[in-house]
């Protein structure tokens, strides 16, 4: 099974868009490692919209 070329798109866009990174530090990263970072930049996101 491959994952969906548009979804690593949007996981990359969004994890350099809040850390800075460079593609390449992203794409080095393993799929699991790079779904939790988003999962944490989203967390840290909806606190801060919150409050």
């Amino acid at each position: 099974m491959t994952y969906a070329t548009d979804r690593l798109h949007e996981e990359i866009a969004y994890v350099a868009y809040h850390f800075h990174w460079d593609l390449e530090s992203i794409l080095d990263l393993e799929h699991h490692d790079r779904r939790r970072y988003t999962d944490q930049i989203a967390s840290l996101v909806t606190r801060g919209a919150e409050g």
